[in-house]
């Protein structure tokens, strides 16, 4: 709760407790700037939270993190955070087949490694290995095509980010087609495997540079969960800063420069405000912020007697003959988020919610078995779930709208938890620099990585 507005004043009010704000607020308070983060939701994390139901930890919008994100080993507080690698990686369904595209420390290569010998290994690929391709063209899987794609991810991973910046830039489904793979090898692993990473399913609204930096990020690490959920990354940055600093349930109305007048709780006044929001949110307490437009995502959860897929791997479909892009064991990635013997699937679909049988068949193809005995335990939709990057964006787009006014997000640099970090590190060094306080560094280039 605030005090009255004669006594509760702060240097810094940052208002709103997502990963972006929690990221600023340490950056402000490891300077010994008395800081006083706001949010209107009973919890913090914003769109990176996690429903707790019948001892399933279920996320709600499904985020994929990765360990070549550099703001998760710069950000104080997070270092206690543990992440679960999507190995063997990635399987991609294409051309009515299941093929192993990614071993993360084992290179490039078909379903044929030490995971596809494991006990119980790849139920889906075997069961769909088998099938005929029906096209009489040459398979992704081939080894021509793993070997031409893993020189080509080895040249863009070693590739200076600053290198990447300077490509011309295109929608990103354009600019595909002039990476010098051939169609099969494009249509059948990077539009599936960019899409899920950007949640744009057709990449026409993504600029190249985007989508270059998120493939050069993706060949530079591995694709991971935190333990625990999503939400589990922002309750380890609001715990590590100093006690009082967040609260929750506190809903701001109106900001200035100098303060920030709540609902319900009185104003409180300050040097500098900080709006950590989301886009929308953010343009309505400031009107003339410019709005993006959005990509839909819709989370489905579900769980079955027994796991279809005995491997923590990604499953992309590259056939797109339903609405599932994306989709996983997670119990098997993170055994944490399901009670013992019981799986939890997680599927990730581009747009609003199809129908539950729709979703049932897609995963039947997917995973080579029948879903009919699944047990659905929920469905989260956001409209407004991932802000779009179409060309020309902007990876910095100005923090500092005066001084002692500064937004920050996933909107104000690139639409990935990366991105929502390093925008709030920006955001609190600016309000540092006008403070007077010396800031130690130079400038940070933002290096975008997976979605």
């Amino acid at each position: 709760m605030l005090e009255s507005a004669d006594h509760a004043e702060a240097e810094v009010v940052i208002v709103g407790a997502g990963i972006a704000g929690l990221s600023a607020a340490h950056q402000l308070t490891s300077a010994g700037v008395t800081t006083v983060v706001l949010e209107a939701a009973p919890y913090v994390g914003g769109r990176m939270s996690t429903e707790e139901l019948d001892g399933f930890r279920l996320d709600r919008i499904g985020q994929l993190l990765s360990t070549s994100y550099p703001e998760l080993r710069r950000t104080p507080g997070l270092g206690a955070l543990v992440l679960h690698p999507l190995s063997p990686g990635i399987l991609v369904h294409s051309e009515g087949r299941v093929r192993r595209i990614w071993e993360p420390g084992g290179g490039w290569g078909s379903a044929r490694g030490p995971a596809r010998s494991a006990r119980g290994a790849l139920t889906a690929a075997r069961a769909l290995a088998s099938a005929p391709s029906g096209s009489g063209r040459p398979a992704m899987g081939a080894a021509l095509d793993q070997a031409r794609l893993g020189a080509a991810l080895a040249r863009l991973a070693a590739t200076p980010a600053r290198r990447v910046l300077a490509r011309p830039e295109l929608p990103a489904a354009q600019a595909l087609s002039t990476r010098g793979l051939p169609p099969r090898t494009v249509d059948g692993f990077l539009r599936p495997l960019l899409s899920a990473l950007l949640c744009d399913p057709d990449l026409t609204a993504t600029s190249s540079r985007v989508a270059d930096l998120v493939l050069r990020g993706f060949a530079r690490g591995r694709l991971c969960l935190p333990e625990g959920g999503a939400a589990s990354l922002p309750t380890l940055l609001a715990s590590a800063l100093p006690p009082g600093t967040v609260r929750t349930g506190v809903k701001a109305v109106e900001v200035s420069t100098s303060a920030v007048r709540t609902a319900d709780h009185g104003e409180l006044r300050c040097r500098a405000v900080l709006l950590a929001t989301g886009a929308r949110q953010a343009a309505e307490l400031l009107p003339g912020l410019r709005m993006p437009s959005f990509h839909p995502v819709t989370v489905v959860h579900h769980t079955a007697p027994s796991s279809p897929l005995a491997s923590p791997a990604l499953v992309l479909d590259a056939d797109r003959v339903g609405p599932v892009s994306h989709t996983a064991v997670i119990s098997e990635v993170d055994p944490s988020r399901a009670p013992s013997g019981r799986p939890l699937i997680s599927s990730v679909i581009l747009g609003p919610p199809p129908s539950e049988p729709a979703i049932r068949s897609h995963l039947a193809r997917l995973y080579g078995t029948s879903t009919a005995d699944w047990e659905l335990l929920a469905v989260h939709h956001d409209p407004e779930a991932v802000p779009a990057m179409p060309a020309p964006h902007d990876l910095r787009r100005a923090v500092r709208l005066l001084a002692g006014l500064y937004v920050c997000g996933d909107h104000r640099d690139t639409s990935t938890v990366q991105g929502a970090l390093h925008s709030g590190r920006r955001a609190g060094r600016a309000v540092l620099r006008d403070f007077g306080v010396e800031v130690a560094g130079g400038a940070d280039l933002l290096v975008p990585v997976a979605a």
